[in-house]
């Protein structure tokens, strides 16, 4: 029986994540073909093919998505078992990455550096609005609206995100756009679905920020932060029946880790000067400041 290499793994969940060896390569700061060599070995140890190479890239063979899947388990699980040994018994914590969705990356998290400037630790961003794996992106923290957290993670609501909808102040784009990926889980995108015989739904987008411009574009109606088109001349509210929606903010670490004193000390900082950016998060003021990339 062969046994698995962890290096070698690393390798093919990098490729298998962003689908292309020079993007792999990139990512684990190595060159192309010290991507290939170390995807063929596990390859060769694990029975064959793993990826369908193509023009447009690579994809993982059906036949092989459950050794990713159990790849990815092992990868999370080995690197919750780094991140709680660097971190137990008060050890000395440097950095700390947290995720978040887009919008709050832009928009909220560099607003709550200040709050952690005296803790010692350099925070740095990760942006996606995919379900965060927190082990797998060695992540200490994630800030997320969410109408709950997943069983894997813990914190506490920190505040409320409002999400309304939005036309163009210009009267075009009639239609709705929807939300895909991981936004057509939100209660927006539920509330659309339900009316969708009344809704004249023709495109979408898996980013509220992307919404966000092509309102302003003029291409269409859609759903997106309350903040982002409050004081936006581009747009203007939805106002023949579209509700609000208020979304609790969660400051979270994964469960293995909430309980670390050090990580707990940044989430509570984090969570109070969220607390402080309630108003404009709600809905219930202007973003202090003007809004990068808004026209006009």
């Amino acid at each position: 029986m062969h046994k698995s290499n962890w290096d070698d793994l690393k390798f093919v969940l990098a490729v298998a994540e962003h689908g292309s060896v020079n993007a792999a390569a990139k990512v684990l700061g190595v060159n192309h073909a010290t991507v290939l060599r170390r995807v063929s070995a596990f390859e060769e140890a694990h029975g064959g093919p793993v990826f369908e190479r193509a023009a447009q890239g690579y994809a993982v063979l059906p036949g092989k998505m459950g050794l990713i899947g159990a790849g990815r388990d092992a990868a999370a699980a080995m690197s919750r078992v780094d991140q709680m040994s660097a971190h137990a018994h008060g050890g000395t914590l440097t950095r700390v990455q947290i995720t978040s969705t887009d919008s709050l990356c832009t928009y909220l998290l560099p607003r709550l550096f200040a709050a952690v400037e005296d803790c010692g630790v350099a925070l740095k961003i990760s942006s996606t609005n995919s379900h965060i794996d927190m082990g797998r992106l060695r992540a200490e923290i994630t800030i997320r609206p969410a109408l709950r957290l997943p069983g894997d993670l813990a914190g506490f609501e920190a505040g409320e995100l409002a999400i309304s909808a939005f036309a163009p102040a210009n009267g075009a784009g009639s239609r709705w756009l929807g939300m895909s990926g991981s936004l057509s889980r939100v209660a927006a995108a539920d509330w659309m679905a339900e009316h969708g015989h009344d809704l004249d739904v023709g495109g979408a987008a898996d980013s509220f920020l992307a919404l966000h411009q092509m309102v302003g574009a003029g291409i269409g109606r859609a759903f997106f932060p309350t903040f982002l088109g409050r004081d936006d001349p581009r747009v203007v509210r939805v106002a023949d029946g579209a509700p609000d929606f208020r979304v609790p903010i969660w400051v979270a670490s994964h469960a293995d880790l909430a309980d670390l004193p050090r990580l707990a000390r940044i989430r509570r900082r984090l969570a109070e000067a969220i607390e402080d950016e309630a108003d404009w998060l709600a809905g219930e003021a202007p973003f202090p400041g003007p809004i990068p990339g808004l026209s006009g």
